[in-house]
């Protein structure tokens, strides 16, 4: 099994892994599932896999969902750079998919991943480590 740490190993196995007609035909029904936006993209909530820790938001087109469900590592389209970037393959702050599910209405994608390393570009654990927001908490009703 490959170092999820060591990233030249783990795209050595991604470029020699071989689909089976099973895993292109289970792909390609998830592509066909998925409800991408007008923009032709699709919310991607980022969770690490064992702790359920909600990491980070992020878009994904059609190619980039194919590619994430096959390759085993999360690639995303950037909607600023208007290019494909895999996370980590820049930092090493790797995501190694762990497993991926469409909500009820198909409009977005949950990932479960490995996380190396921070999942936010600014070098937190989390996107979402700023300040917590002034809310009401609601109350359960009593029964």
């Amino acid at each position: 099994m490959t170092d999820p740490t060591n990233e030249d190993a783990a795209a050595g196995d991604a470029e020699e892994f071989e689909l089976t007609s099973e895993h292109w035909d289970a792909t390609g029904s998830v592509l066909d599932r998925a409800a991408f936006n007008a923009d032709g993209l699709l919310p991607a909530v980022i969770q690490q896999w064992d702790t359920r820790e909600v990491l980070m938001l992020a878009w994904m087109d059609r190619e980039a969902l194919r590619r994430t469900l096959s390759e085993g590592r999360v690639t995303f389209w950037s909607r600023s750079r208007q290019e494909y970037w895999r996370k980590g393959d820049t930092s090493g702050h790797a995501q190694y998919v762990r497993g991926a599910a469409l909500d009820c209405d198909g409009d977005t994608l949950l990932v479960s991943v490995e996380q190396v390393g921070a999942a936010c570009h600014t070098g937190t654990r989390t996107c979402f480590d700023g300040d917590p927001l002034a809310v009401v908490q609601g109350e359960l009703p009593v029964t």
